[in-house]
């Protein structure tokens, strides 16, 4: 390729596609050279060689006009000064909004905490569904970051390869894009675990060493058979990736020498009565291997995916992988997704077997749109993606589909929860065996159920299923309700004796009928389970008790704004009177309060003319500040309610509770508590340290909530 030349490009484009506007394609080129001019990349090269390369890769597959544009300019909006009306302007709508697409896709930091992770993962299926070419952009863009990754820092190679494999390379694979899966996970390896990568090549040269060239002798062996039977196909062989084959030695627990289907051939047949006839032609001549048949031409995956595998015991008693399908179906297989926009002689391929993407996301996504919680939702999403699932059968034969590592709980909660929560046994294949067994694939599950059974806390540990997470985390909320009442009893006691008031059955009852609550019992439950607030219990009761005259007005707390300006609390440090602070404006006359240590300030270190220096008011501030406090206490009786009363005792307020992680001998929580100053924070984090019962007791704070 000549480097910052546009014509090797048109070139390529228009070998596939004659009626390719051209003059565009140089536009697109020249535009984006001019906007990325004085870029470089970490190896020295002009940084504009990067989106060529990204606009080759994808004229390889043979993509449409506005995708190979969006190639050259798709980071010009985020590191340019280009802007979208302006590529909307020169190049068109179409083509501005892929760029758009695809810059809001590089902002999205996909390897995140979970919780984040779910919601990034919703806007990135969004991006999908408005313009599946979005992904083959971004796609193609990480894999050639990924062969040029080795002029990064080495922990930012690292941190690419775990984002690759983890999420680029499973949907390149979920879209058929094999090739590129493979690649992907390959480079990715090359990072992450050198010395296992270099391993397995050497195995491969000492093999080839001891029986010659394999590939080609299996070839022939083939061939002849296809001869022999009359029926005209190509043959194709190679050696598996060596990812490939690390990840069936470490599925397997096996060693190399004992893996056996290393290599992988594929039949290209003219037609789908022809790959049933060589099929039958491979298992006359060679043994089929039991558990290795797949037909994929009856039954094809979502992505459009078509062929027929099946394993062989064939030269020398190895095992031969063998894919056999019809040229058309390669070419999907080759594409995937892609293929519904591939250009064959001007015009749109009209392949039979590509997939329609609208069809195919609006498949992908419509399991997503229930998932009833952030876990529920990442498995819908990795499940989809990685396909790293086993299939298995109820006692009637009806196939259910779990990810692998699944329990027989999480099949009982996948046929219904009501099966799950009154689970008590399982026979596998007829085998009675603990709930904690792992399925594997084709194996047939009985759960076996009693009345008066529900689920154990354990029982999280267990499955690996949103849905059952979910069943299991609800059920246990219902079965707390007793327990939750009697902690809300006690949180209302303090929040009231705080204004110095009782917490009556009579106030009680008419706070709840305030809030249409259903009575006492519903109102203290829902503060016991954090759903409700303690504090604006006692609101709604005595609205003047809260306010006692002398202390300073929560509008007023900060002393540098300007006039009519107004102030937040940033929620990612929470930062508290007492403490020091910086002010960081915004749009309008708005203001954001952070501590002065807050982590989320690095990123507007080189933007000084937002910092504004304030402080908080001296005097007595309301205990309406709020602070996080990430705690592990024992799993016994009566800790969590001994908790809630030492918090009481400071005259501090518990306004939020959230169980993050049960174990059957700990908790984790996070508290919001609510507190006048540093040195009332303080108190409190010092009678609980205090605490026999308490492990671990910290502040939390979580960058995600950063403006």
């Amino acid at each position: 390729m000549t480097e910052l030349n546009p014509e090797e490009l048109v070139a390529q484009v228009r070998a596939y596609n004659p009626k390719s506007n051209s003059d565009l394609i140089r536009a697109a080129f020249d535009y984006g050279r001019r906007m990325h001019e004085g870029q470089y990349r970490h190896s020295g090269e002009p940084y504009f060689t990067h989106p060529i390369a990204v606009a080759h890769i994808l004229a390889e597959q043979q993509l449409d006009d506005a995708t190979i544009i969006t190639a050259l300019l798709h980071d010009t909006i985020e590191d340019t000064g280009s802007t979208y009306s302006e590529v909307s302007e020169r190049f068109g709508p179409d083509v501005a909004e892929l760029v758009d697409g695809v810059t809001k896709l590089t902002n999205l930091q996909l390897s995140s905490t979970e919780t984040k992770q779910a919601e990034n993962f919703r806007k990135l299926f969004m991006a999908m569904s408005k313009d599946l070419r979005v992904i083959l952009v971004k796609l193609a863009d990480r894999l050639h970051n990924m062969r040029t990754i080795r002029a990064m820092r080495i922990e930012k190679q690292v941190q690419k390869s775990r984002e690759t494999m983890d999420i680029f390379a499973p949907l390149a694979g979920r879209m058929g894009m094999q090739w590129m899966r493979e690649e992907l996970e390959d480079l990715a390896f090359h990072v992450l675990n050198p010395d296992a990568r270099a391993s397995i090549i050497r195995r491969f040269v000492h093999l080839q060493k001891e029986s010659g060239d394999v590939i080609n002798k299996i070839t022939k062996d083939i061939r002849k058979e296809l001869d022999r039977v009359g029926i005209e196909a190509e043959v194709f062989g190679r050696a598996k990736k060596p990812y490939s084959i690390w990840r069936k030695m470490q599925e397997k627990d096996q060693s190399f020498s004992r893996l056996s289907d290393t290599y992988g051939f594929r039949v290209i047949t003219d037609s789908e009565a022809d790959c049933y006839a060589v099929l039958g032609a491979m298992h006359q001549r060679w043994r089929a291997v039991p558990g290795r048949f797949k037909d994929y031409i009856s039954q094809p995956k979502s992505n459009g995916y078509r062929s027929i595998h099946t394993t062989v015991s064939g030269r020398d008693g190895k095992r031969v992988e063998i894919q056999i399908r019809t040229r058309q179906m390669h070419d999907v297989a080759e594409a995937g997704v892609a293929a519904h926009w591939s250009y064959k002689d001007g015009v749109r391929a009209e392949n039979p077997f590509a997939v329609d993407p609208a069809k195919w996301i609006a498949s992908l996504t419509e399991r997503f749109e229930n998932a009833e919680d952030h876990d529920e939702f990442l498995e819908n999403v990795k499940l989809e993606m990685y396909q790293d699932q086993v299939f298995c059968f109820t006692p009637k034969g009806e196939v259910v589909k779990l990810p692998r590592g699944a329990t027989p709980l999480d099949f009982a909660y996948a046929i219904h929860t009501r099966i799950g929560d009154s689970c008590v046994g399982a026979r596998v294949d007829n085998i009675r065996v603990p709930l904690w067994t792992r399925i594997k694939n084709g194996q047939s599950v009985e759960i076996i159920t009693a009345e008066g059974q529900s689920p154990q806390a354990t029982w999280l540990d267990i499955v690996v299923t949103g849905r059952a997470k979910s069943a299991i985390r609800r059920r246990l909320r219902e079965e707390d309700r007793e327990r939750f009442i009697r902690l809300g009893r006690e949180l209302a006691r303090v929040a009231f004796d705080h204004v110095g008031r009782k917490a009556t059955d009579k106030a009680l009852a008419t706070a709840a009928k305030q809030l249409s609550l259903g009575g006492p019992e519903d109102l203290l439950a829902r503060l016991g389970s954090a759903d409700l607030a303690a504090r604006d219990v006692v609101a709604i009761l005595y609205p003047n008790a809260v306010d006692t005259g002398s202390e300073i007005d929560a509008a007023r707390a900060v002393i540098g704004l300007e006039p009519d300006q107004s102030f937040q609390i940033a929620q990612c440090c929470q930062p508290v009177p007492g403490e020091r602070i910086v002010g960081i404006t915004y749009r309008g006359k708005s203001m954001m309060v952070h501590s002065i240590d807050c982590r989320a300030l690095e990123a507007l270190d080189g933007d000084s003319s937002r910092w504004v220096d304030v402080h908080w008011h001296s005097g007595q501030h309301p205990a309406i500040h709020t602070v996080t406090l990430n705690v592990v206490i024992a799993n016994g009786p009566g800790v969590l309610g001994r908790i809630c009363t030492l918090i009481g005792e400071q005259k501090a307020n518990i306004s939020n509770m959230t169980f993050v992680d049960r174990k059957p001998d700990y908790y984790r929580l996070l508290i919001d508590v609510d507190l006048r100053d540093i040195e009332h924070l303080h108190a409190v984090m010092l009678v609980l340290e205090a605490e026999t019962d308490v492990a671990e007791i910290r502040r939390h704070r979580d960058l995600s909530r950063a403006p």
